[in-house]
């Protein structure tokens, strides 16, 4: 028997989605109906989403596989005042420009995942620019900040924790709270949006979105979020040797899209299954009981099922193929991610800690030595042993490329122009 009436929820439900929700019960009753037009916010911080963002994408592609409307709302008004959510510091302030350069950046990744149009169940994008640069401060001040305690703002994890830990905290910041609060009851009245959704580092801001609707007169607002992502080994979840996991394949390319979903621990292949890809449930139970050696094939159905609903079939075929030929036939695959360089650099000798550096499979010359120091970096299969190595056209391979490898799954390619 179903916990829930609607499909929505209960999807939610089975695939792991569900930290905590506002009212459930009430919640479900609207999902039932088709109703719940709902909403999930990102910021515009950097050039591309990532992967904790991912995470709410999904929930919206199951809200309107059930019939329902969801909202991708631009934070172009927010990214203006830095959500301090789980930070010690200020987020940098940024200009208009680079908000706006961003934004674009973002936009498109969405229709990746969501069908947007003008039916009943399109998605939608806004930007809440629209009306946070346009409000008055002293009517804001009286018409919506007279509904917000300081007592309770000071309680919420954003705030709380700050303080707690004595780092300041700046005035702009305080009032992210109420800039998130204030969109909610916007979109309500524009759009009849009714439910808010993201992270549980979210959960106090939302809720105030909740309560400010109900003081403004809107109907009830409800709030659902998702469990914070970690992974069985208790990391955060999204991290790599080069980075963050992100969105935009400018900034983190298919095929290490797909390596990293290929190299997830065993014990969360099926946790994973079920929040990153569309599967059955059926299929995932399946894959899921695979033991010893075959988890891999588990964890390729994994890569291949995420990278398809991100980057198209096409790029998790190559992907595949290219994994395939660089761990199986030790072939020097030409799809791996490249790095143009000068031909004059190698004429010159490029040192082997500035080469890691530019490949980007280290952040510094000390942490590409740290690699060296335990065996962790090869050039063209070969490990480094001496950091004062250089590199020149000798090091080239009959393809005209330089691999450049840390540990065993990532590697890149140095291409001279």
């Amino acid at each position: 028997m179903s916990a829930f009436k609607s499909d929505f929820l209960n999807v939610l439900s089975q695939r792991g989605f569900i930290h905590q929700a506002s009212d459930a019960e009430g919640l479900d009753a609207l999902a039932a109906k088709g109703q719940a037009t709902a909403y999930v916010g990102y910021d515009c911080t950097a050039p591309s989403l990532h992967i904790g963002n991912f995470l709410t994408m999904m929930m919206l592609y199951w809200l309107q596989q059930s019939g329902n409307k969801p909202i991708t709302l631009m934070g172009g008004g927010t990214t203006m005042v830095g959500d301090p959510s789980g930070k010690d510091e200020t987020r940098a302030i940024r200009s208009v420009a680079e908000i706006e350069a961003n934004k674009a950046s973002i936009r498109g990744v969405f229709a990746k995942v969501l069908r947007f149009g003008d039916g009943a169940s399109d998605a939608i994008m806004l930007d809440n620019a629209e009306w946070l640069t346009k409000l008055n401060w002293i009517e804001m001040l009286r018409d919506v900040g007279k509904h917000f305690s300081v007592n309770r703002m000071l309680t919420m994890d954003s705030v709380r924790l700050r303080l707690e830990r004595e780092q300041e905290m700046s005035f702009i910041e305080f009032n992210y709270m109420v800039c998130q609060a204030y969109d909610f009851v916007e979109l309500a009245r524009r759009t009849g949006c009714r439910l808010q959704m993201g992270g549980s580092d979210q959960w106090g801001n939302i809720v105030m979105g909740v309560d400010l609707g109900r003081r403004m007169g809107t109907p009830q607002l409800f709030a659902l979020t998702t469990p914070l992502l970690t992974t069985a080994s208790g990391d955060k979840m999204g991290k790599t040797a080069k980075g963050a996991v992100w969105l935009n394949a400018e900034q983190f390319s298919p095929y290490d899209f797909w390596q990293y979903w290929r190299n997830t621990e065993d014990a969360d292949v099926a946790r994973f299954l079920k929040l990153f890809t569309t599967l059955p449930l059926g299929e995932i139970e399946k894959l899921s009981a695979l033991q010893g050696a075959e988890i891999n094939e588990a964890k390729k159905a994994l890569a291949d099922a995420a990278t398809t609903l991100l980057h198209g079939a096409d790029a998790a075929r190559q992907a595949a193929e290219t994994a395939r030929q660089t761990f199986e036939e030790g072939a020097i695959a030409q799809n791996l991610p490249t790095v143009e360089i000068p031909l004059s650099e190698l004429d010159a000798g490029l040192g082997v800690l500035s080469a890691f550096v530019k490949a980007k499979l280290v952040t510094s010359n000390g942490e590409a030595r740290r690699h060296i120091k335990g065996g962790g970096l090869r050039v063209n299969d070969v490990t480094v042993t001496d950091e004062k190595m250089t590199l020149s056209p000798a090091n080239l391979t009959p393809e005209g490329v330089i691999k450049l490898s840390l540990g065993r799954k990532n590697h890149v390619l140095l291409r001279p122009a």
